[in-house]
């Protein structure tokens, strides 16, 4: 696999170890040739480590297995999850969750990353629909600007969202990039 096929969510298999893709971005500098920037999550340990790739750099995709499940229930800090196919639950830590604990509440579908029989990461579902829980009133006249304010939602994420929306309202939020879409009647 060549660098530029790198995306967010892939577990890599370098220097002996898994490592899951949280962050990347395709970097063309002035110089030189292009570079993906990368931050890796160890799947065993957990460390961050920031890489760049470059053009001579060959990688491996793990073989994972995907499988959609329902987030049951919290307990602590773990998250008891159910396969949606044949109902066997996983119990997985918040280390291994990751980020996408800011987008998870019970009942929520998730994607589930399986290697070697065990839960290496979740992925939240591409867009959400979460309500408004605090955020600032919004102040006429900043309409021009067409501003942004941060609001956090029922899961605890923060976001930035345009200056009319309000608490209680629902919103629909792209978890790739923690983007707010629009809202949800």
């Amino acid at each position: 696999m060549n660098y530029e096929d790198i995306k967010k969510g892939m577990i890599l298999k370098f220097e002996n170890d898994l490592w899951y893709v949280a962050w990347c971005q395709h970097h063309k500098p002035g110089k030189g040739g292009a570079v993906m920037r990368t931050k890796l999550r160890n799947v065993l340990r957990g460390n961050m480590l920031e890489r760049v790739f470059r053009g001579g750099d060959t990688l491996e995709q793990a073989r994972v297995d995907n499988k959609t499940a329902q987030l049951l229930y919290r307990d602590g800090l773990d998250f008891v999850f159910m396969d949606q196919d044949t109902f066997e639950q996983y119990t997985v830590s918040e280390d291994i969750v990751g980020d996408a604990v800011k987008y998870l509440k019970d009942q929520m579908l998730a994607e589930l990353k399986i290697y070697q029989d065990e839960v290496i990461a979740v992925e939240p579902p591409m867009f959400v629909e979460l309500e408004v829980v605090e955020t600032d009133p919004g102040l006429r006249g900043d309409t021009v600007s067409g501003g942004s304010k941060p609001a956090t939602l029922e899961t605890g994420a923060v976001v930035q969202v345009p200056l009319f929306v309000n608490v209680g309202e629902k919103i629909r939020v792209d978890t790739r990039d923690d983007r707010y879409i629009e809202r949800v009647k």
